[in-house]
């Protein structure tokens, strides 16, 4: 009976003296909230295959910096060169008899556009022929048996009929007459070589005096005016070098000319760029992007267009070679736009970047991306 009072006793003097370690004990910190993620960095690591570059066309180039020219960027419109272009027009009322180009030919110089038959011209070749007759019975009898003043006066006459026909747009030929043709026809020829930009007639239609038959024009060498503001376009020298881009491909030029109006309807300034344009390139009232050159910047950094891929958050990137299976990618800034390249930053000079294959690696690194997140 003591024995189980003794053990009574004891288990109540451990309970209490637990009871009472427990309250002094400190509560322990709650548990830590898992780590949020860190933004995502800046560049990420994309391995390739041994074979993956070829796969790719990846084209591996180390970044230079160098001397770039500064460049103004402006809509542009094609027009014909107007030193180079020239209208074929009748000089008296006509009829056309016979269309002998059509739109799009490339013509020569005095190659025959098209026949007219006219009254006013049948008249002139009428009264031509009687003073070229009359002119060569003088001739015949000499200006001693003639007369002087007889002599003088039929060549003069004759003359003066002969260049009236060539007045009407008569070529020498017709003016001096064709054996077999009516009177009054005659044909007008192609007064440079080019390329027919317009015909606007049918045949048997009556053709007033003034009425551009054909415009003609040498599209080797066309005008582009790009429109700048006056501030712009005060930086901009005659000589300049320029480039216009048509469906993608960069063309050449230079500044030939700067207008010293104001558009009114656009306020701004046209600047006139010569580009010499081989093929059929540039057509007349073709609207086309332009850069203008206004100056160099020194020490640049620049990729070609093909090195850069946009994300869909909107910034640009660039891959660099780390190993030859590995590229990181490196978000850059767009400095300038430089038609077929950009200068960028947040690439240092030396660093080997792919000019080529971009797209490919951005594929392979969201492949990558989709496998870690399986």
């Amino acid at each position: 009976m003591r024995f189980n009072q003794k053990l009574i006793l004891l288990s109540f003097v451990v309970i209490t003296a637990q009871a009472v370690t427990a309250c002094g004990a400190k509560t322990p910190p709650p548990a830590e909230a898992p780590a949020t993620p860190a933004e995502a960095p800046e560049s990420e690591i994309v391995t390739l295959k041994p074979e993956g570059a070829a796969l790719g066309g990846i084209k591996v180039e180390a970044l230079v910096a160098k001397t770039i020219p500064r460049l103004l960027q402006a809509p542009g419109e094609v027009k014909a060169n107007d030193y180079l272009s020239a209208q074929v027009t009748t000089r008296v009322p006509a009829q056309v008899v016979r269309r002998l180009a059509k739109l799009g030919d490339l013509v020569k110089a005095g190659q025959p556009l098209v026949t007219l038959t006219s009254v006013e011209v049948a008249e002139a070749q009428g009264e031509a022929q009687l003073k070229a007759r009359d002119w060569a019975r003088v001739q015949e009898l000499g200006e001693e048996v003639s007369g002087g003043r007889r002599y003088s006066e039929a060549r003069v006459a004759a003359e003066q009929a002969r260049a009236k026909l060539i007045a009407y747009g008569l070529s020498a030929a017709d003016a001096a007459g064709k054996a077999g043709s009516p009177l009054g026809q005659f044909t007008l020829t192609a007064p440079r070589a080019g390329t027919v930009l317009n015909d606007a007639f049918v045949e048997g239609e009556r053709i007033e005096p003034g009425r551009a038959l054909f415009i003609i024009a040498d599209e080797s060498a066309t005008w582009v005016e790009a429109n700048l503001s006056p501030s712009n376009a005060n930086k901009v020298v005659e000589g300049g070098l320029a480039r216009v881009q048509v469906d993608g491909q960069w063309l050449d030029g230079r500044v030939v000319q700067k207008h010293h109006l104001i558009d009114e309807s656009t306020r701004t300034i046209p600047v006139r760029i010569e580009v010499k344009a081989p093929g059929d390139h540039l057509h007349t009232g073709e609207f086309v992007d332009c850069r203008i050159e206004i100056g160099k910047i020194e020490n640049a950094i620049s990729v070609p267009n093909d090195a850069l891929y946009q994300g869909t958050d909107g910034d640009w990137a660039v891959f660099v070679q780390e190993s030859a299976t590995q590229f990181r990618r490196v978000k850059v800034t767009i400095v300038e736009d430089l038609g077929e390249s950009k200068q960028i930053d947040g690439v240092a000079s030396g660093a080997m970047v792919a000019v080529q294959g971009a797209f490919f690696l951005n594929s392979e690194l969201s492949k990558g991306s989709l496998g870690d997140a399986d």
